[in-house]
């Protein structure tokens, strides 16, 4: 029997078998940041060990670091402490640190594909759970703990038992204006937030390798609001051209090598999955979410369901009841006041040269506050050389430094109580981006739309307005 991308990978780390089930994997890369590694230096200076491979982690700030003024000391108490240990932690073990005002500082899971640190046929880790955001390499990349944070520190390796193997294959062409982070919330919205619980899902179809590597991580960033332990995607040519001159890709010799491994990492073709679901690109239109978690997802022109086969009435009805909403009325035309346009899901390069195109001679409307928040001080120089903030910021868009705003509620960037946020962020939880806060969740052209019209909007009413004139 063949072997899947994900066995071909997780087989090839497994360092010994544990009884009961269990297996001692090896880890490629670490990535670590100011939220989750303060208790595990600590643990380890507690225990008198060192880093086992301190060569192998790689560190960032971007939670807590403000996306103004960055040159100037951060203000919040709380997020100038965590970012401070860090630097602290950092120095004391001979950590990699890429900080505030460092070239490569940027949100974790935006610098290590672009920095060549992420590759196709490694595991790895970091403490926050988007770090399946990796596995559009066909890497093995998963989310962990504090405490296993601490024990990647102290050992290089995981014990962990091996999940089981989804395949989530979409066929066929994408309309206009239906992008990357549509797929993803069509088909959460489908299977639901635990329809991927105890699987990594791989992700395939015409539809799915027809994405650039910026959508192919937006659609892998997202695999574990469905539960999943993490996604990935077989590596290709779109792959290989992404990672080739790279800082830390692979040169001369060694890049040759490379490729030819990862071109016999793709599922074999009669590799057997655990589960296995199919869907059409030609059904997904532009998606907006109505409620509290990212399964509660629609068509932008529908609308809100009172129940449906992933919801009960009881959870509609507590969601309607936070979002100030009502079952069955539409979305579309409902007047928004913030619009982010950021976080690990969408804040690469593409992301911003799309919303600029799209918003470039309009104005933001009166009603909205609209900020952009590039993914990294790689982005942010990428977009200011090709003149994109100046669109930006003539459409009337904040254009701020590099890290996560707000994606989440934990630096300055919060949206107000009872405000409503289009974000393309990934998480729409209750206080997600504040408390209070109201949280839409979209694609980079729809946010960028409802921040012209001041509303929510079908982007492709905008795309053939474009057309016309």
């Amino acid at each position: 029997m063949g072997k899947t991308l994900f066995d071909k990978v997780w087989d090839a780390h497994v360092v010994t078998e544990v009884a009961g089930g269990n297996q001692v994997l090896y880890i490629d890369r670490h990535l670590i940041h100011e939220v989750t590694s303060p208790q595990a230096f600590n643990g380890l200076r507690r225990r008198g060990l060192p880093l086992f491979r301190r060569d192998r982690i790689v560190a960032t700030a971007d939670h807590n670091v403000p996306t103004k003024d960055q040159d100037k000391p951060i203000a919040e108490p709380l997020s100038r402490k965590q970012v401070s240990m860090l630097t602290e932690n950092c120095e004391a073990f001979g950590v990699e640190l890429y900080g505030l005002g460092h070239p490569y500082q940027g949100i974790v899971h935006v610098i290590g594909p672009e920095l060549g640190i992420t590759r196709p046929g490694i595991t790895m880790v970091c403490g926050d759970s988007h770090t399946s955001t990796h596995g559009a390499f066909g890497a093995v990349a998963f989310g962990i703990g504090t405490s296993q944070v601490e024990q990647v520190m102290a050992t290089q390796c995981l014990l962990l038992t091996k999940p089981k193997k989804m395949r989530i294959s979409v066929e066929g062409t994408l309309q206009a204006g239906v992008t990357a982070k549509d797929v993803i919330l069509y088909v959460i919205s489908r299977l639901g937030t635990g329809g991927g619980t105890g699987y990594f899902v791989e992700y395939a179809g015409s539809a799915i390798r027809s994405l650039s590597m910026e959508g192919r991580m937006t659609v892998c960033n997202m695999s574990i609001e469905m539960g999943a332990r993490g996604g990935l995607i077989a590596p290709d040519q779109t792959t290989f051209d992404y990672l080739e001159g790279r800082e830390f890709s692979p040169k001369g010799a060694d890049w040759e090598a490379a490729v030819d491994y990862w071109k016999s990492l793709p599922s074999d073709e009669d590799a057997v999955f655990d589960v296995e679901h199919t869907f059409r690109a030609e059904d997904i239109m532009p998606m907006v979410t109505y409620g509290t978690n990212p399964g509660m997802g629609m068509g932008v022109t529908e609308s809100i369901p009172e129940e449906n086969a992933i919801h009960n009435a009881a959870s509609v009805q507590k969601a309607m009841k936070y979002m100030g909403l009502t079952a069955g009325k539409p979305l579309q035309d409902m007047p928004i006041d913030y619009v982010f346009i950021g976080s690990c899901t969408n804040s690469r390069i593409e992301d911003l040269r799309a919303v600029s195109q799209m918003v470039a001679g309009q104005k933001v409307a009166d009603n909205v506050t609209a900020i952009v928040v590039p993914g990294s001080q790689q982005v942010a120089r990428q977009a200011i050389a090709e003149g994109l903030d100046k669109t930006l910021m003539a459409a009337g868009f904040e254009f701020r430094g590099a890290g996560c705003s707000a994606c989440l509620g934990m630096n300055e960037d919060k949206v107000p109580a009872g405000k409503y946020c289009v974000s393309t962020s990934n998480r729409n939880f209750e206080g997600r981006q504040g408390p209070g806060a109201r949280t839409i969740l979209a694609s980079p052209l729809t946010a960028a739309a409802a921040a012209i019209t001041g509303k929510v909007t079908d982007v492709r009413e905008m795309l053939q307005l474009n057309i016309e004139h």
